[in-house]
C-alpha cells in the first residue's frame, strides 16, 4: 500500500517532494525519533489542497509538521503521512503595519522583518523557535506576549481542502491553546497587526530578550524549548525543582541544571529517554505538590 500510495502522491506533488523513509530526528529540535513512513512537502496550495484529498480517499493517517519545536516522535517512527509545508509557504508581506506571513515562516524570520520596517509589538517572540503555523495553534508566547494579542486573522485549509478566514476572536485563543486544538484545520498565513516604532528601540528590546533568554534558558543543548505549561497559580520549573529534580537524567535526557522548566537531549538520548524522563517528572511532581503539570509537547507515534 505504501509504493501505491508513494506513486499517487508523487503525481500530485511537482514542486516539491516526497520521501519514503524519512528520519524525524533531522526535523525536531530534540533531534530524536525514527523515521516517517513517507514524508511529503507540497510546494504550494494547490499541491497541499490535492494532498489533503487524497489521504482523506485513502484513510492515511497523516501529521502535520511545522518547525518541530514542540514534538517528540517515537524511536519507532511513524508509520503514516508526515507532510511538511516547504519554503513556498514562508512568504512574508509587508502592508503598512501589517504583516501577511505564510505558515512555514519562522517566528525569528518575522521578528526580523518587522524590524527591519521599524514595526513593534513583535519583539516577546523573536527568540521562539518555531513556525508561525504551530505557534499559532499552540497560541506560543514569552516574556508577557503571546500570539493572540497580534492576531488579525487566519487563513485556514480544512482537511478537505476547503479555505477559510477566521478572525482573531473566532480562534478561541487561549493559555497554549486554539481552535486549532479543538477542529482540523491546518494554517496557511496569518495577518500580524504591530505598531510603529523605533528600530532602535525595538532592537534594544530584542536583545535585551535574547539576553536574558541565553542567561536563563539551556540553550547549548538541543530541548523542545520549555516543557511543561504552568499550572494555574504555580510555576512548572518551580515545582519541578522543589520535587528534588534539577539534573534528574534518564539516559541521556535531563532535566535542565540550568532552568528545571526545560528537558534537554545531553547526548545521545532516544525519544524513550526523554518520554521516560518526562512521565517521571510528572509522577513526582504529583507526589510531592499534588499537582498535575501538562506537557507543551506533542508525541507523534507508539510509545510504551
Amino acid at each position: 500500500m505504501k509504493k501505491e500510495l508513494v506513486n499517487e502522491l508523487s503525481s500530485v506533488i511537482r514542486g516539491g517532494r516526497v520521501v519514503e523513509g524519512e528520519p524525524m530526528s533531522a526535523h525536531t529540535t530534540f533531534q530524536t525519533g525514527g523515521a516517517a513512513a513517507v514524508f511529503v512537502e507540497p510546494s504550494d496550495q494547490t499541491e497541499l489542497e490535492e494532498t489533503l484529498r487524497l489521504l482523506k480517499r485513502t484513510g492515511e493517517p497523516f501529521y502535520l509538521l511545522g518547525n518541530g519545536s514542540n514534538l517528540l516522535v517515537s524511536d519507532k517512527g511513524f508509520e503514516g503521512v508526515v507532510i511538511h509545508l516547504a519554503k513556498g509557504f514562508g512568504d512574508i508581506r509587508v502592508e503598512g503595519t501589517t504583516l501577511i506571513c505564510g505558515a512555514a515562516a519562522t517566528l525569528a524570520q518575522i521578528a526580523r522583518t518587522a524590524l527591519a520596517h521599524s514595526l513593534t509589538g513583535f519583539e516577546f517572540a523573536a527568540g521562539i523557535p518555531g513556525s508561525l503555523g504551530g505557534a499559532v495553534v499552540m497560541n506560543a508566547g514569552a516574556y508577557d506576549g503571546e500570539m493572540k494579542q497580534v492576531i488579525k486573522s487566519v487563513t485556514l485549509m480544512d482537511y478537505a481542502g476547503e479555505t477559510v478566514k477566521k478572525r482573531a476572536d473566532e480562534m478561541r485563543f487561549a493559555y497554549r491553546h486554539s481552535l486549532l486544538k479543538e477542529e482540523r484545520y491546518i494554517v496557511l498565513e496569518a495577518e500580524i497587526a504591530l505598531q510603529e516604532g523605533a528600530s532602535e528601540e525595538i532592537r534594544e528590546k530584542m536583545d535585551d530578550l535574547a539576553a536574558r533568554r541565553r542567561d536563563k534558558q539551556p540553550l547549548e543543548y538541543p530541548s523542545a524549548g520549555s516543557t511543561f505549561k504552568r499550572p494555574e497559580g504555580y510555576f512548572a520549573a518551580k515545582l519541578i525543582q522543589d520535587a528534588g529534580l534539577r539534573g534528574f537524567c534518564v539516559g541521556g535526557a535531563q532535566v535542565s541544571e540550568k532552568h528545571c522548566g526545560f528537558v534537554v537531549n545531553k547526548g545521545g538520548a532516544t525519544s524513550a529517554d526523554i518520554y521516560a524522563l518526562i512521565r517521571e517528572v510528572q509522577r513526582r511532581v504529583k507526589e510531592s505538590a499534588g499537582v498535575d503539570i501538562e506537557t507543551e509537547v506533542i508525541c507523534l507515534g507508539e510509545f510504551d
